[in-house]
């Protein structure tokens, strides 16, 4: 199993999150810890930079995966509007 790193950035994003979203986001992202690699349907490799997004309803989270530390590493959390600028 993978452990989730999240960065400064991405930690203060999940706290100013709604409470339920938070607990929506947290959720796939140990379900995702479990398997990263396994089929998704809400997991997207991104197109002009490094990593992948999971979309959770309006809400993205971007990340890497390093394999040699075991670890899926959490840039950014944020809604569908602003994540991507």
């Amino acid at each position: 199993m993978y452990k989730i790193v999240f960065t400064r950035q991405a930690f203060k994003s999940l706290r100013k999150t709604p409470a339920p979203v938070a607990r929506r986001i947290r959720e796939k992202l140990e379900s995702l810890a479990k398997a990263p690699y396994a089929p998704h349907p809400n997991v997207t490799k991104l197109k002009n930079r490094p990593g992948f997004r999971l979309r959770v309803g309006d809400w993205r989270v971007i990340y890497t995966l390093r394999d040699d530390e075991l670890v899926v590493l959490i840039l950014k959390i944020g809604h569908r509007g602003e994540i991507y600028r």
